[in-house]
């Protein structure tokens, strides 16, 4: 069927305004997401220029922060505490694995992964920005004496991206308590 130049004439206006009419739809929608303080996960607003990580933080966990410092702030990882102006210090951290529930045969069927971490974090004068506090995560993981080696890799992939999830907390807390020490200073 071939379509003839006064058919497309006739066509084009309505593709117009189709257009014009979704065009406005997704602008609506971006403006009421926007409007309802919608932001994106990873972005983290530090009022510093640089951080220091200090305490005894598991390489993983120490690695999630710098990459969650780097990619989502403006604010540099010092390797020197004296070269930054907040100090992050890892008091402890610790990950748990509780059996959660048996199946009829008396084989475990599910756990629960926890990631508890606590920290404190000052600045180059010794205030405290956030006084020592613990934020933890909690995962339930079904398991299969079947697939073992399937279930050890599955635990490692949601243990990584708890931690990555740790650090960005983290990384709000000290935003939000910066913030609010900042404002009680004026």
């Amino acid at each position: 069927m071939k379509i003839t130049r006064q058919e497309r004439k006739v066509a084009a206006p309505i593709n117009r305004v189709r257009r014009s009419a979704l065009a406005m739809m997704g602008l609506t929608m971006l403006g009421s997401i926007s409007a309802c303080g919608f932001r994106l996960k990873g972005a983290v607003d530090l009022p510093y220029k640089a951080l220091a990580i200090t305490g005894n933080p598991s390489p993983q966990l120490r690695g999630d922060i710098q990459t969650a410092v780097l990619t989502g702030t403006a604010v540099k990882v010092a390797i020197n505490p004296r070269d930054a102006d907040l100090l992050l210090e890892i008091l402890n951290e610790t990950t748990t694995q509780e059996i959660l529930a048996y199946n009829a045969n008396g084989q475990i069927s599910a756990y629960r992964l926890t990631v508890r971490v606590t920290f404190r974090a000052f600045d180059t004068t010794g205030v405290e920005v956030v006084p020592e506090s613990e934020i933890y995560l909690t995962r339930d993981l079904d398991f299969s004496v079947s697939t073992v080696l399937a279930n050890d890799a599955q635990i490692q992939g949601f243990l990584g991206l708890m931690r990555r999830d740790l650090a960005i907390q983290i990384l709000r807390r000290i935003s939000a308590s910066a913030r609010v020490s900042k404002s009680k200073g004026f």
